[in-house]
């Protein structure tokens, strides 16, 4: 899709993949990547990234296994329709008419970051004889009403349309604040993750994610978390790599902490000196760790 940033830097270089569609209800099409043969792994992103992000990891992986990433309705080279219900529950619902209806997955692995936490295991906790193993980064799958301040004012009615739609401030400030070594944020990989949000029109689902975090049971989201929530249990025999950024500021160690306590079987690595976007800080770390964890018996 064509974008100001493909001008100035070839990020399309760094995501050498064949795209694919999924027809939704009203016309809407979700985008996603299928690549490789063999088991599949499932990857979902959060806000406000993309399928770009797993790109290193999907490239590491394809050669023995069918890699599945998907982008969610609103993100990534999928559509944005401005009138759209952008709520968990409609996300949860896409992701399972992909993975279910449409590629009839018997059996995956997931890989989840950030709201791909909460999308990955609402499916997952439907379908919990098809789920092989989880691996974790830097995400949530369950209520905590702790939301920072710098991302709680991109919720204030009329300002965070602004800043979110207006001024790109959300993922313009990722790229900036969600890495520890800013070096490895060059000007084409920003471009990459900056590429498919160029735009007022293209920012809807940016700000719709934010504007969905339940922070009170008034919230229209609380109820789809907290069943999410209570469902875990039944994912808890299921072998677990959480690879986690010490240095987050959002999903920080007391979400660690509750992924640790729901899963103490789960195996942990927290990498003291990587950030919210845990794979550009430590990618070359994890890789072989979800290698290894994959090839597993």
């Amino acid at each position: 899709m064509p974008s100001p940033a493909d001008n100035l830097h070839d990020w399309r270089a760094l995501y050498p993949f064949n795209s694919n569609w999924l027809m939704l209800a009203g016309g809407v099409r979700m985008h996603y990547l299928d690549e490789g043969a063999g088991e599949p792994v499932v990857m979902v992103h959060g806000n406000p990234t993309w399928s770009f992000y797993y790109r290193n990891l999907a490239c590491g992986l394809r050669g023995g296994r069918r890699v599945i990433v998907p982008d969610h309705v609103g993100c990534g080279l999928s559509d944005k329709p401005q009138d759209y219900s952008y709520r968990i529950a409609q996300h949860i619902a896409n992701l399972e008419r992909l993975l279910i209806d449409e590629l009839k997955l018997e059996k995956f692995s997931l890989v989840v970051h950030d709201w791909g936490g909460a999308v990955g295991m609402g499916v997952a906790v439907r379908h919990p004889e098809r789920v092989s193993k989880i691996v974790v980064l830097n995400t949530a799958a369950f209520l905590v009403p702790d939301c920072p301040k710098r991302i709680r004012v991109c919720r204030i009615p009329g300002f965070g349309a602004l800043a979110v739609r207006g001024f790109n401030a959300f993922a313009g400030a990722a790229v900036h604040m969600a890495i520890a070594h800013k070096e490895r944020m060059t000007p084409q990989v920003k471009a990459g993750y900056l590429a498919p949000y160029g735009n007022w029109h293209d920012r809807i689902a940016t700000l719709r994610f934010v504007e969905d975090i339940p922070l009170s049971p008034r919230h229209p989201s609380w109820q789809t978390m907290e069943e999410l929530g209570r469902k875990l249990p039944l994912l808890r025999d299921k072998p677990m790599l959480i690879c986690w950024g010490g240095k987050d500021f959002c999903f920080h160690d007391g979400f660690l902490k509750e992924w640790t306590d729901r899963f103490p079987a789960a195996a942990v690595h927290r990498f003291a000196d990587a950030d919210h976007y845990v794979l550009e800080d430590a990618g070359e770390r994890i890789l072989p760790l979800v290698h290894e964890f994959l090839d597993r018996p």
